[in-house]
């Protein structure tokens, strides 16, 4: 009998060796697609979104808005009527039951039982306006609450500029060093061609291989600081942690600058600051107005019904139970006030006084930030213009050079220190953009009109 081997079978091995095709594909394309789904190309505006759509700062600030609305519900339930209901059972036992007295004696019952229920209502009419200036201090302080959160979106939006662009920075910075390392690796290859002919000595190759490993070090510098960056704005996006975070492009137009005067003129229209300083006025002077009605009289009305009933049972039986119903007005007047009450007036005038107060430091401070951001800018414009001018001049000198080390007129140390020069002048320029963008955002923030 013959046995056949299937290793040997060529239709056998064809069919194995497409079963490993399709599962040498199936494996390229997870492994593609985990790898692609660790990588995020991401536009400004759609890390600002991600960034406040998954904020844990911002939805706190929201949660303290919802708690200012419903004390401002508890104040304005303060002022509806008051009411409570009760129904209660007691039983007396009396052992020594039997009074004397003299030849006349008067016996109790060994027990007795009760039932006693009320039911009462209260509505303060008058109680010097301070429901109302409670209900007005709360929906202030509601307002304020809102401008909080505006405030913490500012911070928020700007935190993740401020990493995009630095992250951009970082990139921009890998790309020239790349650049570099293929325009030296040709000055290296040229240089021992050279060295090979006879033209140029070993130092010449050395000092263009010292230039590129000083180059590869500021890679590295430039990978690790990439690193830091990334893992910051994948936690301020609300990203996995791994997540490679990829930037094309960023906006480096140039804006417009107006007047220093313009822009603070704008802050003090539009920064929350200032806004909830006003509103902490208002609820000063609500305050104000609390502490005087402690000199205004009272006005409350009140109903009362009871039911006492005798029996053992509780069911109303006729002759067992009494029902009386009250109801009457309360005027109340705490006069002492008069003398008690006037410290305490003079310290709310003086808590108003101090938020004025606090209003023209904040109002100084945010001057001098907005100055800050201002000159910030205009000197970023200025870089630009200036570094625009050094490539130029650098590439300029980077040519000649390069034609005179090719014609062995030049060293291999001026050819080396020409390319250090040209690179390190691109590296300031895409640095300079793209902090005269970072300074633009900034000074959007000083006067208030990021978000808008």
């Amino acid at each position: 009998m013959t046995t056949h081997n299937n290793t040997t079978n060529p239709h056998f091995l064809h069919r194995q060796l497409f079963v490993y095709a399709i599962f040498a594909a199936l494996l390229a394309m997870l492994l593609t697609t985990a790898a692609n789904a660790q990588d995020k190309a991401l536009s400004l505006d759609e890390a600002i979104n991600m960034g406040v759509a998954n904020s844990k700062q911002l939805k706190l600030s929201k949660s303290k808005i919802d708690q200012a609305v419903e004390q401002y519900n508890q104040a304005k339930d303060r002022s509806l009527p008051t009411g409570s209901v009760s129904f209660g059972y007691n039983r007396a036992q009396i052992p020594a039951n039997r009074l004397q007295f003299g030849e006349e004696s008067l016996s109790l019952p060994k027990h007795a039982d009760a039932w006693l229920g009320t039911a009462s209502l209260n509505q303060a009419i008058f109680s010097g306006n301070k429901l109302k200036y409670a209900r007005e201090s709360t929906e202030l302080l509601s307002q304020i609450a809102r401008l909080d959160e505006v405030n913490d979106k500012d911070q928020i939006v700007y935190s993740i500029i401020n990493s995009y662009y630095n992250l951009y920075k970082v990139l921009q910075g890998k790309k020239v060093v790349e650049q570099n390392l293929a325009t030296v690796d040709q000055q290296i290859k040229q240089s021992q061609r050279f060295f090979e002919q006879g033209l140029v000595t070993k130092n010449d190759v050395l000092q263009f291989q010292l230039q590129r490993s000083n180059i590869e070090l500021n890679g590295i510098d430039l990978e690790n600081n990439r690193k830091i960056v990334n893992y910051n704005l994948d936690i301020l996006l609300g990203l996995p942690e791994s997540t490679e975070i990829s930037i094309d492009q960023i906006d480096t137009t140039n804006r417009a600058v107006n007047i220093l005067a313009s822009y603070i003129d704008t802050a003090m229209t539009n920064r929350p600051e200032l806004k909830q300083a006003d509103l902490q006025a208002q609820v000063a002077d609500k305050n104000i107005g609390t502490v005087k009605g402690n000199l205004l009289p009272n006005l409350n009305a009140a109903a009362s019904a009871y039911y006492v009933d005798v029996a053992a049972n509780p069911l109303p039986r006729s002759g067992n139970f009494i029902t009386p119903i009250s109801i009457g007005l309360t005027a109340s007047w705490n006069f002492g006030a008069l003398w008690t009450n006037k410290h305490k007036v003079a310290e709310a005038k003086i808590q108003r006084t101090q938020v004025d107060i606090n209003k023209g430091i904040e109002a100084d401070r945010i001057k001098n930030e907005v100055n800050q951001s201002y000159q910030g800018y205009v000197a970023a414009l200025s870089k630009i213009k200036l570094l625009q001018t050094s490539i130029a001049q650098a590439g300029e000198n980077n040519k000649i050079l390069q034609s005179k080390y090719r014609s062995n007129i030049a060293s291999a140390v001026d050819r080396a220190d020409a390319q250090t020069l040209l690179y390190q002048a691109q590296i300031n320029l895409e640095l300079a953009k793209a902090d005269a963008g970072l300074a633009y955002y900034t000074l959007l923030k000083s006067t208030g009109t990021l978000n808008k």
